[in-house]
């Protein structure tokens, strides 16, 4: 089970983007990186193929940015917040926030 999963909402802390908050738009658990929604962004310059039908230009994308560098957004602290697990009495894990134990996934 991962502390950071596709939909969450998480806040950057550290590099460029340092504060921003988004969405997680994909998990790659490979390299233990996140794409973030509006975090990251590059101007890519692609080449145009008549044959795929891609016009040529200047795109912008989210980049990947490393798990270590975001946390999960805990909307009661307004703030970034460590996350934690926890075993229900039905039998259940879940994340929680530590600052509060509020438990993430319903």
């Amino acid at each position: 089970m991962r502390k950071i999963r596709k939909g969450d909402d998480v806040v950057v802390m550290t590099g460029k983007d340092n504060g921003k908050r988004g969405n997680v738009l994909k998990v790659l658990p490979e390299a233990d990186k996140l794409i973030v929604e509006n975090v990251n962004i590059v101007k890519k310059h692609t080449k145009p193929n008549p044959q795929a039908g891609v016009s040529g230009g200047i795109i912008e994308k989210e980049m990947p940015i490393h798990v270590s560098n975001v946390m999960l957004y805990n909307p009661q602290t307004k703030k970034g917040d460590r996350v934690g697990f926890r075993t229900l009495e039905d039998g259940r894990k879940v994340r929680v926030f530590k600052s509060n134990d509020e438990v993430v996934d319903v």
